[in-house]
């Protein structure tokens, strides 16, 4: 029981880094197409949490990510029965001198195809996400084709009207109505956000 914990506890680091790496890239290509460097604008936090919440920010989101999942999975199987046929072997990358290796060496060797394959397939969907949302956002600013579906009230009293593009732990990032320049304000600036009936109505 010690040994696959230990083993668990000492891929930890490298989840988070991994988490990490996909909340770059999703994030970085998404706000370039704005303009927009968003890594000086938000916090490690807001990073690591980006991949979890774009994940469950839509069913369809949620149900692709299972389908990589059992894709995953689907394909440990698939390798693992077939570890001694020549296919199997060429993507296991094994050498025609490793043919009696152990079922356990077999299995550990498909694991990290597993796994290698589960990273990149998930690297590719955020990048995806990541420059068809952005690229979205950037056409409808260019078009004017805006829902201002909120309303900020600031600390000064000032009311505006607002497209809300997203925000972070500590910024707004948004276009007001009227003007088609991006704004972005930081998260204590603002007392109240209201939903306006247009928003409610969906």
């Amino acid at each position: 029981m010690e040994r696959p914990l230990e083993k668990f506890q000492s891929l930890l680091p490298l989840g988070y880094l991994y988490l990490i790496v996909l909340g770059i890239m999703k994030e970085s290509l998404y706000y370039y197409q704005l303009n927009i460097n968003i890594l000086k604008y938000c916090s490690l936090m807001d990073v690591l949490i980006s991949p979890i919440a774009e994940l469950t920010s839509s069913p369809i989101i949620i149900y692709a990510t299972l389908f990589l999942l059992a894709m995953s999975l689907i394909l440990q199987t698939v390798l693992t029965k077939n570890s001694e046929k020549e296919w199997a072997r060429k993507i296991l990358g094994l050498k025609p001198t490793e043919i009696d290796l152990q079922k356990d060496e077999i299995k550990n060797i498909v694991i990290q195809q597993s796994i290698v394959f589960l990273m990149v397939a998930l690297a590719t969907f955020f990048v995806g996400i990541g420059l068809s949302n952005g690229e979205k956002v950037a056409k409808k600013i260019q078009n004017n084709d805006l829902s201002y579906d909120y309303k900020f009230n600031f600390e000064s009293d000032k009311q505006e009207e607002v497209f809300l593009i997203n925000s972070n732990s500590s910024y707004y990032f948004y276009i007001t109505k009227g003007n088609k320049n991006l704004k972005i304000a930081p998260v204590g600036s603002i007392k109240t956000i209201e939903v306006t009936s247009s928003k409610k109505n969906r």
